[in-house]
């Protein structure tokens, strides 16, 4: 559990030190990029092998039915961290498309895993988007949505969040439970 949790404060560190440290991020110049994706790599590193490794901690049991709103959420949560919302006509306004659909993802594996651990890295994770979305919003507060894209483009976007759906949960199935019923 020690690596799990080691893994979501160094996710949270890379990702906040910007905003937090802005000085000494800035004085990193563009190796600071190297720096940051560097901890991020290693932090998701850590949390697969943490997560892992975990003990079963039993939390809750979450009912069968789930897996299928959990795999309905997965469709959104690719759509909404694809270019489609920017790129489409409905959701162009939307400024923080990619920290909703990376709040989705959390949310749905909420649903699905009952187990100490999940709650750990899942809540964090979804606490972390939030803080981000805060953290974005009153460092730059001023933002302007880009061009309406077309309905067109965003339809593309969505079938191809389903066939991703359906290529990650075969590879999900092959190094972890399958999140497909049967």
């Amino acid at each position: 559990m020690a690596l799990l949790i080691f893994g979501i404060v160094l996710w949270w560190a890379a990702h906040l030190f910007k905003r937090l440290a802005p000085g000494p991020r800035a004085a990193l110049g563009a190796r600071g990029k190297g720096l940051v994706a560097l901890a991020l790599v290693a932090s998701v590193v850590l949390m697969i092998f943490g997560f892992r490794g975990a003990d079963y901690i039993h939390v809750w049991a979450p009912p069968a039915p789930m897996v299928h709103l959990n795999n309905t959420l997965m469709v959104l949560a690719l759509f909404f961290t694809s270019p489609g919302p920017r790129k489409g006509a409905l959701f162009y306004k939307m400024r923080h498309p990619q920290l909703f659909g990376f709040s989705i993802w959390a949310v749905a594996h909420l649903l699905v895993n009952g187990d100490l651990a999940s709650v750990l890295l899942f809540g964090s994770m979804l606490l972390w988007a939030g803080v981000e979305v805060a953290m974005i919003n009153k460092a730059e507060p001023e933002w302007t949505p880009g061009p309406r894209g077309t309905v067109a483009k965003g339809l593309m976007f969505l079938v191809i969040s389903v066939l991703l759906v359906g290529v990650i949960g075969y590879i999900h199935g092959l190094v972890g439970p399958s999140p497909f019923p049967g």
